[in-house]
């Protein structure tokens, strides 16, 4: 797919999250120290299960994908909003723009299909515990994870293919801090109809199918949690539920409120602020929902560590 089309404008200047001159030092070590525990923690978690064997399981194997999808997702923009924050202009070249754009709704449609497949995980796991081995078989999990990252390569050439239909003929200042498909449906010059058609259909698929499927397999869950008769294990089992479930409602929650409604300068503005909880807060919280809360994780961990100092 080439990156061209007959814009004339050959690069774009990113707004970034405030112009505030006063919040850009405290914002980049903000989310510079953010941006090194995201990847501290996602990489150690990679590390810590490809390193462990009673780790391979079908919960970790879906935990190792999510971490590698977070790694990569909170780098494809980072470094530019980083920038923002202490360059008087921050530009990016057309072609790079369509290649962020890209890679944003690869690996942010990944992350939707990935934490389906570990809800419906639990869901076996809990609900259907004497099946779970055949359920959740291998070769049952590399289809999961391999029509998850369909999914997603679908829905970003989609998105892509669509931005490249567009001309861009003078304005070039895009009102955020990465390339993302609203703020540049703004500057279009020509209809931008068809592409708003599809965002609506290819994001509200990606958004309403995965989180339906997710709180319905927490619905089963809680429910089963509830004919648990050991007072300690159920409390157990809730509070790791709790933690699923807030990390995921953060992540489409936020998701909805970006681009499930009529855009507009205004909305743009407070889009900005809710993207942070979806593109910085949720990929640096997910290895301490999912792992540090885990003995499993923990032992491993200790493990690790105890090796390394022999």
């Amino acid at each position: 797919m080439g990156f061209e089309n007959g814009s004339s404008v050959t690069e774009f200047i990113l707004v970034g999250l405030t112009k505030e001159s006063d919040l850009q030092c405290p914002l980049f070590i903000l989310f510079l120290m953010m941006y090194v525990v995201t990847v501290l923690g996602n990489q150690g978690l990679i590390s810590l299960i490809g390193l462990n064997s009673h780790l391979h399981t079908p919960m970790y194997f879906f935990l190792f994908n999510l971490s590698f999808v977070d790694l990569w997702y909170s780098s494809v923009f980072t470094p530019k909003m980083l920038e923002s924050f202490i360059s008087e202009k921050n530009t990016i070249s057309y072609r790079g723009c369509m290649a962020q754009l890209f890679f944003f709704c690869f690996f942010s449609i990944s992350e939707c299909y990935i934490l389906t497949s570990m809800a419906y995980d639990r869901y076996v796991a809990i609900c259907n515990p004497l099946l779970y081995n055949i359920v959740m078989s291998p070769k049952q999990c590399l289809i999961l994870m391999f029509s998850s990252y369909m999914m997603a390569f679908s829905g970003a050439m989609a998105h892509t293919g669509c931005m490249l239909r567009l001309t861009f003929c003078d304005a070039n200042t895009i009102n955020h801090y990465f390339c993302d498909i609203l703020p540049l449906l703004q500057l279009s010059c020509t209809s931008t109809y068809v592409n708003e058609l599809e965002v609506f259909v290819v994001v509200g698929i990606n958004i309403i199918v995965p989180t339906i499927t997710i709180f319905i397999s927490y619905g089963f869950i809680i429910a089963s949690i509830f004919r648990i008769s050991s007072k300690e294990d159920r409390s157990k089992a809730f509070s790791t539920c709790s933690s699923h479930i807030i990390a995921v409602s953060l992540f489409f929650g936020s998701g909805a409120f970006m681009y499930l409604k009529p855009s507009s300068a205004e909305s743009m503005n407070e889009g900005k602020i809710s993207s942070i909880f979806y593109t910085n807060t949720v990929p640096l919280l997910n290895p301490l929902i999912y792992s540090l809360r885990n003995k499993d994780v923990k032992d491993a961990l200790i493990k690790t560590l105890s090796k390394r100092k022999r």
